[in-house]
């Protein structure tokens, strides 16, 4: 049994000793837990972007490996986060293209008994996310590893695929409450800056087009639903080149409507508004046709229907127009970005979806 497990964790310090700042502290003891609980020496640990509940780090070791340590900020949900280790791992083994975790010395997949409760996972150098980057060859290729997932997914012990109406994949009256409310939000703030202007004007313009998407949901089939990826965007999706690297960060063993996770990927907003809509289209009607490929069992309808999910759960969701009311602290040039983005791919295909839709049934035939 390793030093690490007899450690309990630290209280808080009020304040940070003379000369060392808080990352400072940090490093030192994601340092630490590397020596006491994976056998690592870093001569390296460098700060990269957080996860929603993980402070992440580039880590070289003595030999010269790369490694991707998550730090969790709380212990809170760490059982959840080990079933999304899991998953990870399960699709690992059945031959998708995922990072894979490095395990402790006590074989574990989550290091929780030290001063951090922290993951590790083989680093994927040389590449970029699919966020805003699918074009080309890179359309098909997704749709290979997608299908790839879906059908290893589909075998997993926690849910068997099944179909329920397809209806059920929004409910645009809590989305209509939530819309209200946002308005409401906004109008009583004391001030608006200019992201809050242009989002309560995209709040109130998508409130009122919720009936279309109610009657685009109402003429759905029965579709399936199956365990998930469960965030399956394009942060998610590393490439190398025009090939997927890696699918990382799951989400907990789920089910979910194959479809909607089909089109949240392959309707990436910057992917959709970044070409033109004919060029967007042929590169989806590629991602469908290389996705049944690699799920033969895949049902016809998840991917003909696939795109009026996806337009109608964005046109449905208002993050992250809700940000600035509900998590302020977040907000930055990028996610303004995002939000703006993210608006008017939802409208684009909100115009266009019947032509859309019938080529994309065309050329599943």
């Amino acid at each position: 049994m390793s030093t690490a497990s007899h450690q309990s964790a630290p209280k808080p310090a009020a304040s940070s000793p003379p000369g060392h700042t808080a990352e400072e502290e940090l490093i030192t003891a994601v340092a630490d837990t590397l020596v006491l609980a994976y056998g690592l020496h870093p001569v390296e640990i460098t700060r990269i972007p957080e996860g929603t509940a993980t402070d992440n780090y580039a880590v070289v070791d003595q030999t010269g490996r790369r490694h991707f340590a998550k730090v969790y900020r709380t212990r809170e949900h760490l059982n959840l986060e080990r079933t999304s280790v899991e998953l990870s791992e399960y699709c690992a083994d059945g031959g998708v293209a995922t990072a894979r975790a490095t395990r402790t010395r006590e074989h574990e997949l989550i290091e929780t008994h030290g001063r951090l409760p922290m993951s590790l996972w083989s680093y994927v150098p040389h590449t970029e996310t699919a966020e805003g980057g699918l074009a080309g060859a890179r359309w098909a290729a997704v749709g290979t590893a997608m299908g790839r997932l879906h059908s290893r997914l589909a075998a997993h012990p926690a849910a068997a695929p099944t179909l329920k109406p397809g209806a059920a994949v929004c409910d645009v009256a809590a989305s209509r409450d939530r819309f209200e409310h946002l308005i409401h939000a906004y109008q009583h703030m004391p001030r608006l800056g200019e992201f809050e202007t242009w989002a309560l004007q995209a709040a109130r313009e998508r409130q009122a087009i919720l009936g279309d998407a109610e009657r685009a949901l109402a003429s759905l089939p029965h579709l399936t639903v199956q365990v998930l990826h469960g965030d399956m965007a394009g942060p998610n999706v590393l490439l190398a080149a025009n090939e997927v690297a890696a699918i990382v960060d799951f989400r907990p063993p789920a089910p979910g409507y194959l479809a909607w996770e089909i089109a949240r990927l392959g309707c990436d907003p910057k992917s959709v508004l970044d070409n033109s809509a004919e060029s967007w289209l042929t590169g989806y009607i590629d991602l469908t046709l290389a996705y049944r490929d690699a799920n033969p069992r895949a049902s016809v309808n998840d991917l003909v229907h696939s795109l009026r999910v996806g337009c109608s759960a964005m046109l449905c969701s208002a993050f992250p127009l809700s940000v600035p009311v509900e998590r302020p602290h977040i907000v930055d040039a990028a996610m303004e970005a995002y939000g703006r983005v993210r608006h008017e791919a939802a409208l684009m295909l909100l115009d266009r979806l019947p032509v859309m839709e019938e080529a994309l049934r065309d050329a599943l035939r």
